[in-house]
């Protein structure tokens, strides 16, 4: 029995419009070896065709993508960072004062902004 009849289709599906661009992939030896492995365990295709159906998978998480989305938590910490510092000032004001700040629920609402955007922020990507 051969092996496209053991495992299903061995090879892509025929295309609409023909596949005539190609592009060419320099790796080094453990390189190869990882892509060689990967294809195994991905059910035996080929390392092309690996490449291929990754690179297609809307999931797929670059490091430019990882190196963004570090990026911007970074900077929602340096905003959290500022609005804390806000807190501190209205916090010592009310303490000296004995009244409670008229911008005091303008920060709050920020904070708790801030809260949400960096809590989607996080949830939107899976970091394993």
């Amino acid at each position: 029995m051969r092996r496209s009849q053991l495992f299903g289709r061995s090879r892509r599906e025929n295309s609409e419009s023909p596949r005539d661009k190609r592009y060419v992939v320099y790796v080094n030896a453990e390189e190869q070896a990882a892509l060689e492995a990967r294809a195994v365990v991905a059910g035996g295709i080929t390392v092309p065709r690996l490449l291929v159906e990754s690179a297609m998978n809307a999931n797929v998480q670059t490091r430019s993508d990882v190196r963004k989305f570090i990026t911007g938590v970074f900077e929602l910490q340096d905003g959290l960072a500022a609005i804390g510092n806000n807190v501190n000032q209205l916090a010592k004001f009310a303490n000296t004062e004995r009244v409670y700040p008229s911008d005091a629920e303008a920060t709050f609402e920020e904070v708790r902004r801030v809260a949400r955007l960096i809590e989607a922020t996080v949830q939107s990507w899976d970091l394993t």
